[in-house]
């Protein structure tokens, strides 16, 4: 059993204190004098600060960044505060994003990142799948109705619905709702409704025709056709809250232009087809806004005052089809297919006055 150190022992027999008897090592800024007596240099490593209890009332400091310096190529279990946000995010590997606690996260759709948001946009119908439930933005846009298919008014925009909610992390089903199909020697068929988390946007109304074919309601109403028969050239009207009526037709071949989400379908008058209602708008896909759910331009027959399509994805009417053929709404952006103008030809018509799909957008900040 060795001698117990004491003071004299240490400090020797000149009774100086000798720095060499305290300890063995290197004796610098960098070291520490451990237990046994030796100066070492003591790592501070992540594993010898792991599984350590922590005693501490006051904080722990976590990295502190925007949104632009998350690391370049984040891995499992990363964790840090995003100053962008205020949140603290952690990243997943399974979902391959960082999940915000506190946040939303999500796969699903397209996604793109801008601004401190992520959006999600359904072009088609998929599933959206919500890891981390809150509160998410959304714009849903059924498909829109197909023109009319001579001297005809416009088709009606599908209908679209905007607003906020919460969603509880699962799996939710995403319905977008295709273009009316045009029509040949028959009238063409409404938009079809567009689904989502419980919400239903109403496909738009078909526009009517010349053949004694009245114009359809739907989330946009269709605007009435410039026939010579009596009662078809009444528009037909929207649903509350999604869209709106399309326009009046007048005998004489000037359709009426169909109704949109920002405004009723404009009149046919003055020699001239009524242009399709102005569509409404959303920033939420990439912070820019946009328009959606333009009504589609009536047609005229043997006059180039054709109708104009709404500023939304809506179709132009037409004036004496051969020349100047109507054209379809936009697809995935629910406008309603332009009117045409003569019966000539008309079979080629079908798919120039068809509708434009819908599309679903959600958004979360990210």
């Amino acid at each position: 059993m060795g001698r117990a150190r004491t003071l004299s022992t240490i400090l020797g027999a000149d009774g100086v204190l000798n720095v060499a008897d305290i300890g063995t090592g290197t004796k610098d800024a960098t070291t520490f004098l451990r237990g046994d007596n030796s100066f070492a240099v003591v790592a501070v490593t992540p594993t010898a600060v792991s599984d350590q209890g922590n005693a501490s009332t006051g904080y722990f400091d976590l990295p502190s960044g925007t949104t632009a310096q998350r690391p370049g190529s984040p891995a499992a279990g990363m964790i840090r505060h995003n100053s962008s946000n205020g949140f603290i995010e952690y990243y997943d590997t399974n979902a391959s994003q960082w999940i915000s606690f506190g946040g939303v996260a999500a796969t699903g759709g397209t996604t793109q990142n801008y601004a401190g948001f992520r959006s999600h946009t359904f072009t088609t119908s998929g599933t959206l799948a919500i890891i981390s439930g809150g509160t998410i933005e959304y714009a849903i846009v059924a498909g829109g109705g197909a023109g009319g298919n001579w001297h005809a008014g416009g088709g009606g925009a599908g209908g679209m619905i905007t607003g906020s909610m919460s969603l509880l992390a699962g799996s939710y089903s995403i319905v977008v709702g295709g273009g009316g199909a045009g029509g040949s020697s028959s009238p063409g068929n409404n938009g079809s409704n567009t689904t989502a988390f419980g919400l239903t946007a109403i496909g738009g109304g078909r526009g009517g025709d010349y053949n004694a074919s009245g114009p359809q309601s739907g989330g946009s109403g269709a605007g009435g056709s410039g026939t010579d028969f009596g009662g078809f050239n009444n528009p037909a009207s929207g649903t509350p809250g999604q869209g709106n009526a399309g326009g009046l037709g007048i005998s004489g071949h000037y359709g009426g232009g169909g109704g949109g989400k920002g405004a009723a379908g404009n009149p046919a008058g003055n020699g001239a087809a009524g242009g399709g209602g102005i569509g409404g708008t959303t920033n939420i896909r990439t912070g820019s806004t946009e328009y959606y759910s333009g009504g589609g331009g009536g047609g005229v027959w043997n006059n180039a005052n054709l109708g104009p399509g709404g500023q939304g994805g809506g179709g132009n009417g037409s004036y004496n089809g051969n020349s100047n053929p109507p054209t379809p709404g936009a697809a995935n952006s629910g406008g309603g297919g332009g009117g045409a103008g003569s019966q000539g030809n008309v079979t080629s018509y079908a798919a120039q006055t068809t509708g434009g799909s819908g599309i679903v957008i959600i958004r979360y900040a990210a």
